[in-house]
């Protein structure tokens, strides 16, 4: 255990990042997994909103900026030509 005051506020809010970080990081993983179980046709309309989630868990330090464009990248939806 720590001695020092600021330890033990360092400790807590460790414990605070780390649950809000934990449950970011589910919510996010949960949205994909829900994104790729969607039909072909269905995805146009989902995109946007995945793009949201992963801008934002990208802005909040869940994961990198460069993780979040790779992935928008590689689950974007085929545009037909």
């Amino acid at each position: 255990m720590p001695q020092h005051k600021s330890c033990k506020k360092r400790m807590r809010t460790d414990a605070v990042r780390r649950d809000r970080n934990r449950a970011g990081r589910s919510a996010l993983r949960t949205a994909l997994r829900n994104y790729r179980g969607l039909p072909a046709e269905n995805r146009t309309g989902a995109y946007n909103g995945l793009q949201s989630i992963l801008d934002r868990a990208a802005s909040k330090g869940i994961i990198s900026y460069n993780r979040a464009a790779r992935l928008k990248s590689r689950l974007a939806p085929e545009v037909p030509s």
